[in-house]
């Protein structure tokens, strides 16, 4: 990064401290911070659309989309994390490249599964080996997110069937007297009023989802807490030119202050949304706000 770097050996103090966090380990370690707000900007509306439609369709009349929806979140709330990231980001790459295998390789004459190998033509492999690193990366991160959207949809679809449970049923009963169907009485009346009971519950699962971003380094993820083991460690070969000693505790400390200050004003941003969403409900929030109102 800077022109005096070019001979570290001959640096000490503020020089060599300058030079060592420029290095470019040091530039994606500090990408990676990125990656991390990335995964939850893409996995918080996914999973929230998952667990909506989960949701709703734990409250269909249709029985197999009833049964479907109940049985997606009782099994991926009923499994450990860890568990179902090490086996679903395996066996979604494996669907994948099975499917391409049975469509661009007809002609394939040996077994697929042989032994504990996993065996598809070079044409059906995700990404091709040939490809650019870039790719392998995207990819990877494209199978954590889902990963990670399908396991939160879960828990938001019992938050949001909660919610939905929690709307007064004389509203309902009101709108089915004014004549609307029950379509319209689901999106102009429940959904619309379900948001305010179903915060609480999202907000915990929101600060759950910023905690478990570090499962992103057992995807093979090059996160925070990936670089900051390599970066903070004495036995690896990343510095040969920056010998340091064990300072894995400073590295892990970082990380702790970062993730307190972004749960601090996570939590700042979604009392400014209950207090909106409360405001004029029939909620407990709601009343509180009412009688401070009446107070003034």
């Amino acid at each position: 990064m800077f022109s005096f770097c070019a001979e570290p050996d001959t640096l000490d103090g503020l020089a060599w401290l300058s030079c060592y966090l420029t290095t470019g380990k040091h530039m994606a370690f500090y990408t990676s911070f990125g990656t991390v707000l990335l995964l939850l900007a893409i996995t918080a509306p996914l999973a929230l659309g998952f667990g909506f439609f989960a949701a709703a369709g734990s409250r269909s009349h249709i029985p197999p989309l009833k049964w479907l929806s109940n049985i997606y979140m009782a099994i991926v709330r009923g499994v450990p994390d860890i568990a179902f990231f090490l086996f679903f980001v395996i066996a979604l790459d494996q669907g994948f490249e099975w499917m391409r295998h049975q469509v661009l390789c007809s002609d394939w004459d040996q077994p697929i599964r042989q032994g504990n190998d996993f065996i598809v033509c070079a044409a059906a492999k995700l990404p091709n080996n040939s490809a650019p690193e870039i790719i392998h990366q995207i990819y990877g991160f494209a199978l954590a997110v889902l990963t990670f959207a399908i396991v939160f949809g879960a828990f938001a679809g019992n938050v949001l069937a909660g919610a939905f449970r929690a709307v007064p049923h004389s509203q309902i009963e009101t709108a089915e007297a004014y004549g609307m169907t029950k379509r319209q009485t689901f999106w102009r009346i429940m959904v619309p009023q379900m948001w305010t009971y179903a915060l609480p519950g999202l907000s915990n699962l929101w600060m759950v989802l910023i905690k478990a971003t570090p499962l992103l380094f057992l995807l093979g993820v090059e996160d925070i807490v990936y670089w900051a083991r390599e970066l903070g460690g004495t036995k690896t070969a990343r510095f040969t030119d920056y010998p340091h000693g064990d300072w894995r505790m400073y590295y892990f400390f970082g990380l702790l202050v970062f993730y307190l200050l972004f749960t601090k004003v996570s939590e700042a941003v979604l009392s400014r949304i209950t207090r909106n969403l409360s405001h004029g409900q029939a909620t407990a929030a709601g009343e509180k706000m009412r009688k401070a109102g009446a107070k003034a």
